[in-house]
This record gives C-alpha cells, structure tokens and sequence, in this order.
C-alpha cells in the first residue's frame, strides 16, 4: 500500500481487508512466490546454490528455526540477513507498542489494556521488513536480562506496583517479536543463559522473574555457530540443539570461479570518490583466489580454524592500495596493480592464518611458496601457451630488467623495451582496453617475466624492494 493509503485505526485496517499471518507463514508465502517467479531469494550470496540454500530454503518452508554451522568466514551472517527480505515490505503494529504487537491479537499488557480502551479506533502504526530484524552476537557477558527483558526500576519509580507486568522492559528477543531474530555465534553464550531460549523455541514464550506472564511470541529465530567452537569455547546444550528444527552445514567456495565472484563482490577496490581509482586486473585477483584456495588446502594450515573469505578479500584490496600508493609516490597516471603489489599480502595477512603447531617459525616461507604456487597456476592458465619469444629476446645477450613496487610503470616499459607480441599477451590478460596506457602494459609485462621465472625460463634476485629478472 501507498503510504497516503495505510490504515491508521483498527476500523480502517479491517475494512482494508488486511489478513493477519504468523512470520513463518509470511516468510514460507513469500519464499514460494520467488521460487515459482524465478527471483532471488537470497541476494549477494555466492556458491551456496546447490548445496546450503536448499536446506535453508526447505527450513523456511518447514517453519523450522534453524542454526547454520560452519567456520568463520564462510558468510553465515550475511546469509541470515537476507532472510528480513522474504517479511512483507510493510507490516501493521499496535501504534507505540515495543514488541510490535498486531492489532487484530495484541499480547502485552499495554497493548491489551489500550485495546479495550479504544476499541476500533485502536492507532495502528506500520513497520518496514527491515526493522523486522534483529541480531545479538552472544558474549560471555550477556545476560537473561539482555534476551529476555528484567523489571524496569523506572517504571517502579513512576508508581507502578512490581506486580504490573507494565512495568516488565522487554529484551531483544521479544522486541523482534514478529520478525527475525539471530544469535551469532552462540555456543559463546553461557549455557545458564541458553536455557533462557528453551521456551521461545518450544512454546514461543517467555518467562521474566518471578512474574505470572505468557507472552505468546511471534518470531523466527536463527543461529550461526563454528564447529570448533563446540569444543574451544563452548556448546550448545542438548536441549536447545533438540529444539531448533534443522542445521544447515556452510562451506568455503567450492569453485575458483565463485571465489572469484565473491571477491569482485565483496573487495572494495575502486574508490570513485577518491583522487585515485585502482586497477586490479583479473588475472591479479585470480592469483589472490588461488592463493587463498591453496592457503585453505595447505596441510600447515589448521584446517579446523579454516581461512576465512576475508582473507582474499582483504589481500585484493592491499594489492589495490599498493598500486594506489606507487602511483601518488611515482606520479602513474592510473593506479594499475602489477606482480610486484602480491608479497606485500604476505606479511599483511600472516595474522589472519592459523598454522599448525609443527609450522611455527616458518609461517612466512609457507605463504611465500604458496603465492609463488598460484602466481605460476594463473600463468599457465593465461600465457602457458603464449608466444613470449619477443619478450625473451630482451635477454639474449646477457641483458637484466629491473623493477619493483616504486618503479613507475613508464620507467619500467623504457626498461624492457620494445616487445613484438605484446598487444597479443595483453589481449590474452584481457586487457585489450588498455592498450594505450602504459600502466597496463607494464602491468602485463611484469606479470609475463614473474612467469617466466616460475616456469624457469628467466631467473630472479630480489633485493631490498627491488627485483632483476635475467638470464
């Protein structure tokens, strides 16, 4: 409805035909009418179309809560937040009322009482989906109080007798009544603190101190938890486990073409309100999702920790931010990424791996081979079968090349000089667009002697920020 048009009394929202539906009902209608148009349902997430939203999908249709497990990383959140889009856009509320009660079955004392009062004149507010969701990431240090709700000494102050349920404030979970609520993380949450959700879960109530309240809750409720969190932090106890209706496993992406995906996606890598705008060609971001790929699958890595997508995401980013900073130090016109921005992300990210206990002392070299691993794959893949004879000739006679993150790219083109087949090399990098601009021809240049080198045709002295491919 327009917003002119809403009802703002119980008269008006009857006469409107408005039916009321419970939230799962509202989430498992509306799933079906984007299955049966072909719509997203799940927008932004990536590679989790054969295997985690099917379960999520027939969850929902279930009417089942559900906890999704799986290591950090892998987009549970963001997964969860998607779920608010599936509420209807607008929603009618008691007007004023904090757990958003409906007009036609208000539960809460304040509700029932103004109801009774006005009658069918009864304020009628609307919500939007998105104040429909809620989240609590579960700390130690969160309490019944925080989930539940607890006796409001203001109200006490004001005159109200401590057996007035009015003057009971609310947690976060009733106050999502109505919506989606998630718990992120909650085998963090003390198990004292879990039992508190027993009843929500079962017999969609709560239970605040030593009142004689039932407040029949309308809400989803979802949870994400780490597998290793069962045994590092925490557990979820027995009978919360029993209570939600599924769980639904997550995973890492299970293609290089969806963690490529995901990284285009998710890496902030142009800046259009800045002075200056990246460039990160895509054979660059294939090698960081390769990179990341190998990482995930090295026997040093503690495979129980995983290697979160943050991961790539954050080193296609510092591959950006390297370019940036060589062309405001070198004056490049366009900041275009180049080989010699991928071992920053070494050092950069070394914290955001977890490593075996065998490994320690040789974190540094383990990341350094495995970029050096998937410089080479993408190689093979982009110019394995090129003809870089033009290149090669440069060093025939003994000749070097030299450069490095504060070379420009137009020092660097001077140093090579003149390639035949170049514009071939830059059509196979797809970078055809580029052709006059120097940075990305130095960009493919520099990525074409990196190959060279791992394919041993060229060999390397790094030294001090500067690197000289020779014979």
């Amino acid at each position: 409805m327009r917003t002119e048009n809403r009802p703002t009394t119980l008269r008006e929202l009857r006469a409107s035909g408005h039916l009321h539906r419970s939230v799962k009902a509202e989430l498992r209608d509306n799933l079906l009418d984007r299955l049966r148009d072909g719509r997203p349902r799940f927008p932004g997430i990536v590679g989790f179309d054969a295997t985690v939203l099917p379960h999520v999908e027939r969850a929902v249709l279930a009417g089942h809560d559900f906890v999704l497990l799986g290591e950090r990383g892998q987009g549970k959140t963001r997964l969860i937040r998607t779920l608010a889009g599936l509420l209807d856009e607008w929603t009618p509320v008691v007007a004023g009322c904090e757990i958003n009660d409906h007009p036609y079955a208000p539960v809460c004392a304040r509700c029932r009482r103004l109801a009774a009062e006005a009658g069918e004149e009864l304020p009628v507010g609307w919500l939007h989906r998105d104040d429909r969701y809620a989240e609590k990431l579960a700390t130690p240090d969160t309490s019944v109080g925080d989930l539940i709700g607890d006796i409001d000494p203001v109200k006490v102050a004001e005159g109200r007798t401590l057996g007035d349920p009015e003057t009971v404030h609310f947690g976060l979970v009733p106050r999502a009544n109505r919506g989606v609520f998630s718990i992120n993380e909650l085998p963090d949450l003390a198990e004292r603190i879990q039992v508190a959700l027993l009843n929500v879960l079962e017999e969609r109530d709560i239970q605040v101190r030593g009142y004689t309240l039932r407040l029949p809750l309308d809400v989803f409720l979802v949870a994400s938890a780490n597998p290793e969190d069962y045994t590092n932090r925490g557990r979820i106890i027995t009978p919360l486990k029993d209570r939600f209706g599924a769980e639904v496993r997550t995973h890492y992406p299970m293609d290089l073409a969806d963690e490529l995906d995901l990284i285009r996606q998710e890496a902030e890598l142009d800046h259009p309100g800045g002075a200056v705008s990246s460039v990160v060609p895509g054979y660059l971001l294939e090698t960081v999702a390769r990179f990341t790929r190998l990482v995930r699958d090295s026997t040093s890595v503690d495979a129980r920790s995983g290697v979160s997508a943050r991961f790539a995401i954050a080193a296609a980013e510092t591959v950006a931010a390297a370019a940036a900073r060589r062309a405001a130090l070198t004056g490049e016109e366009r900041p275009v990424a180049r080989v010699c921005d991928l071992p920053p992300i070494v050092s950069t990210l070394r914290g955001k791996v977890e490593f075996e206990v065998s490994e320690e002392g040789r974190e540094q070299e383990v990341l350094e081979h495995l970029l050096r691993r998937a410089t080479a794959e993408t190689f093979r893949r982009t110019l394995g079968t090129a003809d870089l004879s033009g290149l090669l000739e440069r060093f025939a006679d003994g000749g070097t090349v030299e450069t490095g993150e504060l070379v420009a790219a137009s020092e660097l083109l001077q140093r090579v000089g003149r390639v035949t087949g170049l514009a071939a090399i830059m059509d196979r990098l797809d970078l055809g667009d580029g052709a006059e601009a120097p940075e990305y021809a130095a960009s493919a240049c520099e990525f074409a002697l990196e190959g060279l080198f791992l394919t041993r045709r060229l060999s390397k002295d790094d030294l001090d920020g500067t690197t000289v491919y020779r014979t």
